[in-house]
């Protein structure tokens, strides 16, 4: 069978520096926080192109803190989309603010016309908007350009939700510094994976820094002494030295994952019924995930691929505004969000990960097209 994903083929690519990594840490005797999270967070500031990185627990806590930092809570409303991790919209009802869900894009990015729409026909007496959070989805860089012009005509503070797109770009500039701020997880299935649970929150920003480092430690400036409400969510140093190993082969993984898209891209071009990734232009994703789409029959196809060996995940099969925790509750932006929806009943993620060989990529496509061929 060939998975969709597997981080342990990326743990057994480098184990070695893997290995001495975490023996290093146990080494030391420092367990929390300390000179390797520090060295880390140097390292990833200087990978994103910002000035300041603060690691926490998970890349949930990465948005919630990002959120409290800019100062959302009760009464704020915060505009994002539905197609995403649930974790996007959960962190803000974690730091009390109000979500507002807007539809996608053909690249499943925030769509960029319907956010204008939903601000210009903003109610009064609702919680007012105060800031924006784009997800940059499966590793494509969403409509920065046109998002940063509508929140700046709004006077609204962008969040990055970049968990998916370590290192993709836009016209040239990093995804995660247009925004004010960008939250990234670490969890072992992205492109920079810890083994284990981690997050990083990016900004050039020294005043968030600072609050972003009070936030994850208790509200602490001295220790033991909280000066504001904060919480707990650090790094753990065994993760960020092995972040550490990681991150320095982040470009050459970045490189496999592009490689393997245009493997895909040429052998399914033209293939009846399925859907390419679209990219928007100026874009240079990094393909967290490779995904097609096949209305009115990918759950066939996904049955199928599975009967023929290949591995493949939908995400995310159910829109955040239509689950039992969510559903009617959130506000959903003007127009409502038909291809949010038409996209969880039609992607499908194919295998995608660094280690995948060149024959099992060959496989992939061959059963793909044998597949739809057959149900043409």
């Amino acid at each position: 069978m060939i998975p969709q994903t597997d981080p342990k083929a990326a743990y057994l690519e480098r184990k070695a520096e893997i290995d001495a990594a975490i023996a290093r840490v146990l080494d030391s005797g420092r367990y929390i926080l300390g000179p390797e999270v520090e060295a880390f967070e140097q390292e990833f500031a200087s990978f994103a192109g910002v000035r300041h990185a603060v690691a926490v627990a998970s890349g949930t806590d990465a948005l919630i803190l990002a959120l409290r930092a800019l100062g959302v809570g009760e009464g704020d409303a915060v505009i994002t989309v539905s197609h995403t991790a649930v974790a996007t919209v959960a962190a803000v009802e974690l730091v009390g603010a109000t979500p507002v869900l807007v539809d996608v894009d053909a690249c499943h990015g925030l769509d960029p016309e319907k956010l204008a729409a939903t601000l210009a026909a903003w109610p009064s007496g609702a919680p007012k908007p105060k800031a924006i959070i784009p997800v940059h989805l499966y590793g494509q860089p969403a409509a920065m350009n046109e998002i940063m012009a509508i929140a700046d005509r709004y006077g609204l503070a962008v969040l990055e939700d970049n968990s998916q797109a370590h290192g993709a770009t836009l016209d040239g500039t990093m995804v995660g510094r247009f925004g004010r701020i960008a939250a990234y997880s670490l969890y072992p299935t992205k492109n920079l994976g810890a083994i284990g649970d981690g997050g990083i929150v990016a900004t050039d920003d020294p005043a968030l820094t600072t609050a972003l480092k009070e936030l994850r430690e208790y509200g602490w400036r001295e220790r033991y002494v909280s000066a504001i409400a904060g919480m707990n969510s650090r790094l753990d140093p065994l993760q960020a030295a092995i972040l550490r190993v990681k991150l320095s082969h982040l470009p050459a993984d970045t490189a496999r994952r592009r490689a393997i898209a245009a493997e895909y891209d040429r052998g399914l071009a033209g293939t009846e019924g399925l859907r390419l990734p679209q990219t928007r232009p100026g874009a240079v994703p990094v393909y967290h995930q490779y995904v097609v789409e096949a209305p009115g029959r990918r759950d066939a196809l996904q049955a199928a691929l599975r009967e023929k060996g290949v591995g493949t995940l939908v995400h995310y099969p159910v829109p955040v505004h239509l689950q039992p925790a969510y559903k009617g509750r959130v506000p959903l932006g003007a127009g409502g969000l038909p291809r949010t929806e038409a996209a969880a009943l039609s992607v499908l993620s194919l295998p995608m990960f660094p280690q995948l060989a060149d024959t099992q990529v060959v496989q992939a496509i061959q059963a793909i097209r044998d597949v739809c061929r057959q149900a043409a």
